[in-house]
């Protein structure tokens, strides 16, 4: 279990675009692709009849997209006897992180921590090397969000699988239905000092890219800082959106400096531009400024 008094440095992961391991189309196409976390898909873009085949193709794609020097993901089936095939499959250096789907509880993340351990080192890997992307995709997961978020030191990650969810809940997937399941899940990620991955609504529309972009800030807006994609034109929105924009950038450093001068002439409220200015203010400025430092460096312009 993580102790959730204890924060860990999380890595920048905008977007995190879906390549379904069976397709050589798609993998080729993903190296073109400014995600910022490759996916490599052996769950529901994988049909039953070719899942061998993907499992055994994943090690090479990974290999070759970090050799890249791309950041490498693998989504895994959730059945127990094909999960822990994928495992051996997706264990190795080339791969980051491992994404698990259906995730029902705490107990089911710790095990599979245990089968990674084991994996590491038969691998050689330093132990913790792998870590993990968690799916709330049922109405059991919901009721256990905050314990699965908190589960393991190896979690990384948690995200609302709409689709999924939407089924388990005999409900529609729109944004009245998947909002505050949502909002459950961004409280769980920043309780255990996890990144909330998500937005409110399908992974699935992509047609519209101005709807897909205003979703995209909204997500911002509620807590979220990383999303799923399934389509190319998805990333270059995500990634934008998920970054400080440079008027953000400006006007927290402009109050950061005049907070400063005002605590030297003795006051700790002021107002700036309008808005009173307090410590809570100030840690939202300071949090998007150490935002766009990590995304600056993660762009190679830090």
């Amino acid at each position: 279990m993580r102790n959730t008094t204890e924060t860990q440095v999380l890595p920048v992961w905008r977007s995190i675009l879906f390549v379904p391991a069976i397709s050589e189309r798609f993998v080729e196409s993903a190296f073109k692709q400014p995600a910022d976390l490759l996916q490599v898909d052996l769950e529901d873009s994988v049909g039953l009849a070719q899942k061998e085949e993907a499992r055994a193709r994943v090690g090479g794609i990974a290999d070759r997209l970090a050799a890249a020097g791309r950041d490498v993901c693998v989504r895994v089936n959730r059945p127990w006897r094909m999960l822990v095939r994928d495992l051996e499959a997706a264990v190795r250096k080339s791969v980051l992180v491992v994404t698990l789907p259906k995730v029902p509880d705490a107990s089911f993340v710790q095990s599979v921590a245990e089968v990674m351990a084991e994996l590491e080192r038969e691998q050689g890997l330093a132990q913790g090397h792998t870590r993990i992307i968690a799916m709330v995709e049922d109405a059991e997961a919901l009721a256990n969000v905050n314990e699965i978020a908190a589960a393991h030191t190896r979690v990384v990650g948690l995200i609302i699988g709409a689709e999924d969810f939407a089924a388990s809940m005999h409900m529609a997937v729109d944004d009245d239905s998947l909002y505050i399941p949502n909002i459950m899940a961004v409280a769980a990620a920043r309780r255990a000092g996890i990144m909330p991955i998500g937005f409110v609504g399908s992974v699935a529309d992509f047609k519209d890219q101005d709807a897909f972009r205003a979703r995209i800030r909204r997500a911002k807006r509620l807590g979220f800082e990383s999303a799923f994609c399934v389509h190319p034109t998805q990333v270059p929105i995500i990634n934008e959106e998920f970054a400080p924009s440079a008027d953000e950038v400006e006007h927290a450093r402009g109050l950061a400096a005049e907070f400063e001068r005002q605590v030297q002439g003795g006051r700790a409220a002021f107002t700036y531009k309008g808005r009173m200015v307090d410590q809570p203010v100030l840690d939202q400025a300071r949090q998007l400024l150490a935002r766009h430092a990590a995304v600056m460096a993660r762009e190679g312009k830090g």
